[in-house]
């Protein structure tokens, strides 16, 4: 009870974020104000994460926010200098590309979006106490599997199995090598060699960011950073650092000293075949898309038809009308135009290129940024795919788009003393980038910025622009306008992906999502699918459509409702063979006498239904209980003197004789009381559609047969009490039939069989397995 009560616990959202994207982020974001909490840290301060989270709780209680909820807490707040292409917006909403193996992820996702599932299955299984999440706005985790409970412990933090290469470059943990959850002590990014050594002692896990505290905990925390109880001691919090100042002064052998810290309870959790992505540089935004779309190499899991001549290239929200080949390579472009005219071969980053038809020549690595700054105008930042935007111009080996400043000036007839660009400032803060009006954003301009020259007309508008420093830009972008190009161009590019479905992830996605986005587009729909069309593409097809029309024609939408149920009942009817010949297998003094117990849903209720079980899985847990000591379903059968099939319901105290093929093909009304076994008698050949030899009548059938017969079936279970009477009472009369007829079904089978009956009865039945 106490943890079903835990999981409806409403959740917090509190997001530390860029100053311009907290006044636009619930419009861009659609998330209600009530639970999502947006706030930057201090103005100049640098205040750590564990300062940010310190501060951003302090404004979250200010607010008058209740601090005893539980708490997500994302830091997506930084520079983002190594990432400049979404530095504008922040990471969080970094658009990400659906995944070519998934299901039901919808064609606007961002990286917040898709980092929540994980964060908030976590929550939901932390303890009463445990009430806070901390996590990093600009890293990906996949983890197919959980513990049942978390551990109840001050600190918990997640690790994952990694290279020492790999785990050098972060925070690690050092476990007792019989107890991997027991953290020894944290170093924060130790050398290569450092944990070699240590690992013959002690296992090592990556720390993957996501910590769950404990209301002590946070208090400890906040102490740390500065605070009094009232405020902050110095009007802020104290630069601290989470990870490598508190996070090393816990464990049992600490590497950091501090008793407060010391005494906290501490676990770590070991994901098991945990994956970690990065999104921390321009870099890593391709290779960790790349690697997540070929996480999955089974084919069946991919629906779609594209193999691409490189996989690391990436197109969304985009137009593009590159013909792409081999030689292209490391490519992301995102809410930009790209025609033809473009000359581009590898390692490119194009982010907010608006329409154009310029004709340009780009060598491998340069990446172009446009940003609409105010109502009108743009600022277009280039840079290398390399770039750190760390250093002054003055130090040397300080570059941009690899070249010092002095040397892309100097292409362009300029110096540096009279173009106002302050060399002593980390490059992160210098004035590089031009604003300008529209007309002045032509091929061009483009041209000299790419590859310099003495175009004097070009040189003006540069030397005339006003110039923004990579951090103004994010502070000063219009992050409405960029939305609006980006959902624009994502619009257009719909009917393109819904006509090329066989080489898009079109019927992958969120069917009711993308319809809204259809309908918002103004696009007509595409051609029905053709009739030879895989049968499970064509139902998704029908169930778009009907989706679609929801918004216009309701009559319509429910027809299509239908057509995608008929297709999905005819993929379930005709997976298998119906040409059964039934044979007698008793004499006849004997009765077959067939018993099943009733069904206890405890979990996963529905998802054995079609169509989700057939493209996902079911994973129910189920109960075979008595009554009474009983089975409470009973069949009967024996054979009789006429050529017909009496019916009998002993508890309904009915009875029905059918004659003729008609009145055993009248099953599919679910109102009916013998509905169900005229299904199974059809399904069991007794009917021409699904018998293997021709009879001109039901009668003739059964003297063929050997008889006529009677079936009586029992069922102590009230109809509609939600305990599997319908697909249980299928399953038994066609596991009494399987003996009675000769056909000698196995378990499977008949479960198979049960799932094809609840089709033919229209009612859409589930596939629970072994009846």
């Amino acid at each position: 009870m106490e943890r079903s009560q835990k999981t409806l616990m409403k959740m917090n959202y509190l997001l530390s974020l860029p100053p311009n994207l907290v006044n636009n982020f619930h419009c861009l974001s659609n998330k209600p104000k009530n639970n999502w909490f947006v706030a930057s840290d201090p103005e100049g301060a640098r205040v750590g994460s564990g300062g940010g989270t310190a501060h951003l709780l302090s404004v979250y209680k200010k607010e008058g926010y209740p601090e005893e909820e539980k708490k997500i807490i994302i830091h997506a707040g930084g520079q983002s200098r190594r990432l400049p292409s979404y530095a504008t917006a922040g990471k969080v909403l970094l658009p990400v590309p659906v995944f070519r193996w998934s299901r039901g992820q919808k064609i606007d996702q961002t990286l917040l979006d898709i980092q929540l599932p994980l964060l908030e299955k976590l929550m939901s299984k932390s303890s009463a106490r445990q009430n806070a999440l901390i996590a990093s706005g600009d890293v990906l985790i996949h983890c197919p599997e959980l513990p049942v409970e978390l551990p109840d412990v001050d600190v918990l933090c997640l690790g994952i199995w990694v290279s020492p290469h790999l785990a050098s470059r972060h925070g690690v943990f050092f476990t007792p090598r019989n107890n991997p959850q027991q953290l020894d002590f944290m170093l924060q990014k130790p050398e290569h060699g450092t944990i070699e050594k240590l690992a013959m002692s002690h296992l090592f896990m990556m720390d993957v960011g996501v910590w769950i505290l404990s209301d002590r905990a946070i208090t400890v925390l906040m102490q740390k950073s500065g605070w009094t109880g009232d405020g902050f001691r110095n009007g802020q919090p104290d630069f601290y650092d989470l990870y490598s100042e508190f996070g090393t002064c816990l464990g049992k052998n600490p590497s950091g000293k501090d008793n407060d810290i010391n005494a906290l309870s501490v676990s770590i959790m070991p994901l098991k075949d945990g994956v970690f992505y990065h999104y921390g540089t321009s870099k890593e935004l391709i290779s960790s898309t790349e690697a997540i779309q070929n996480s999955v190499q089974d084919q069946r899991s991919i629906w779609h038809n594209r193999v691409k001549s490189h996989p690391s290239l990436f197109v969304q929200n985009a137009i593009s009308e590159i013909v792409w080949n081999e030689t292209h390579k490391n490519i992301w472009v995102e809410n930009s135009c790209i025609p033809s005219t473009w000359d581009i071969s590898s390692d490119h980053i194009f982010t907010g290129v608006p329409e154009n038809t310029w004709m340009l020549k780009l060598a491998p690595g340069i990446c172009i940024d446009i940003v609409p700054i105010g109502d009108e105008e743009f600022c277009i930042r280039l840079y290398g795919i390399n770039d750190l935007f760390s250093g002054t111009f003055a130090e040397e080996g300080t570059t941009w788009m690899g070249e010092t400043l002095a040397a892309w000036l100097s292409k362009r007839g300029m110096e540096q003393e009279s173009c106002a660009i302050e060399t002593d400032k980390d490059i992160q803060f210098a004035k590089l980038f031009p604003v300008i009006a529209k007309e002045n954003l032509t091929q061009e301009f483009v041209h000299w910025l790419l590859n310099g020259g003495e175009n004097g007309v070009q040189k003006q508008i540069w030397l005339d622009a006003v110039k923004l420093s990579a951090n103004d830009i994010s502070n000063q972008a219009n992050l409405v306008r960029l939305q609006q190009q980006r959902d624009h161009f994502r619009r257009i590019t719909l009917k393109p992906l819904a006509v090329n479905y066989k080489r898009s992830v079109f019927y992958q996605l969120d069917l009711d999502h993308i319809a809204s986005e259809y309908h918002q587009s103004g696009h007509s729909l595409p051609p029905e699918l053709s009739a030879d069309e895989q049968p499970l593409i064509r139902a998704r097809d029908f169930m778009f459509r009907s989706a679609f029309y929801k918004y216009s024609d309701g009559d319509k939408s429910k027809a299509y409702e239908k057509e995608a149920f008929a297709t999905l009942h005819d993929v379930i009817t005709s997976s298998i063979e119906h040409g059964n010949i039934p044979r007698l297998n008793i004499y006849s003094d004997q009765i077959i006498w067939g018993r099943s117990p009733a069904r206890l849903d405890l979990a996963g209720g529905w998802s054995d239904t079609p169509p989700f079980c057939m493209q996902f899985g079911g994973s129910v847990v189920n109960l075979a209980v008595e009554m009474n000591g009983q089975p409470p379903i009973q069949i009967f059968i024996r054979l009789s003197s006429e050529p017909t099939i009496t019916l009998r319901s002993i508890d309904n105290g009915e009875a029905e004789v059918v004659r003729t093929y008609e009145e055993l093909a009248q099953y599919n009304t679910v109102i009916s009381s013998f509905s169900i076994p005229k299904a199974a008698l059809c399904l069991a050949g007794f009917h021409p559609d699904f018998c293997g030899a021709k009879y001109k009548t039901l009668k003739e059938q059964l003297s063929s047969f050997g008889g006529g017969f009677e079936m009586s079936m029992l069922s102590a279970i009230p109809k509609g009490s939600g305990l599997g009477t319908s697909s249980i009472l299928g399953a038994s009369i066609l596991g009494v039939l399987s003996d009675f007829c000769s056909f000698s079904w196995n378990k499977h089978q008949i479960a198979h069989r049960t799932l094809i009956l609840e089709q033919l009865l229209t009612a859409g039945g589930s596939d629970q397995g072994d009846p």
